[in-house]
């Protein structure tokens, strides 16, 4: 993976398939500058529909090769996206019903960051795809959980926030995993 620091004003005409981007400003000088994790070749992505709202996320294949993998063989999934009841503020999608091969622990984490799509394989749990939506701790009634880091959801603080809210008021959403 390369890293490019970049002023916001040389952006014009860049290749817009490097992802991971995050803008960083100073404040004084009035000059902002993106730092950008730039894959060479092309980025698979997965696609979240979820009630016809579309997420983008970049799959992390080398980081967690048999966990996505696992998760290919599945897609497209259709299911349900729900709050959870104990990670903090994050949802999930129950995949207990899948029959998923043995998968190592790979690129994982207990603490996950926003957008950040975990690929939990039930090794004390029911199988789940949990997806942080802001401060999150990976728990079920057994205790932290670690999930397999597979993907990073390309959405908004303000956006993540809202779908959790949405969860958490009205209840479970008709969600659509598929492959781009």
């Amino acid at each position: 993976m390369a890293v490019e620091l970049l002023r916001s004003d040389s952006l014009a005409g860049r290749d817009e398939g490097q992802r991971s981007t995050l803008l960083i400003s100073d404040t004084q000088s009035d000059v902002s500058f993106i730092f950008r994790a730039a894959r060479f070749g092309n980025v698979t992505q997965l696609e979240f529909d979820i009630e016809g709202e579309v997420f983008v996320a970049d799959l992390l294949e080398d980081e967690a090769p048999q966990s996505v993998e696992a998760l290919r063989d599945f897609l497209p999934l259709e299911s349900e996206l729900m709050h959870v009841r104990w990670s903090g503020h994050a949802t999930w999608v129950n995949i207990d019903e899948i029959d998923l091969p043995e998968i190592p622990r790979e690129n994982h984490t207990v603490y996950p960051s926003r957008g950040d799509i975990l690929l939990y394989p039930g090794y004390r749990n029911e199988q789940e795809i949990l997806v942080p939506c802001g401060p999150t701790c990976f728990k079920s009634p057994a205790g932290e959980l670690a999930g397999n880091h597979v993907a990073t959801l390309n959405a908004s603080r303000e956006e993540l926030r809202e779908l959790e809210e949405e969860t958490l008021q009205t209840g479970a959403k008709r969600i659509v995993v598929s492959e781009r």
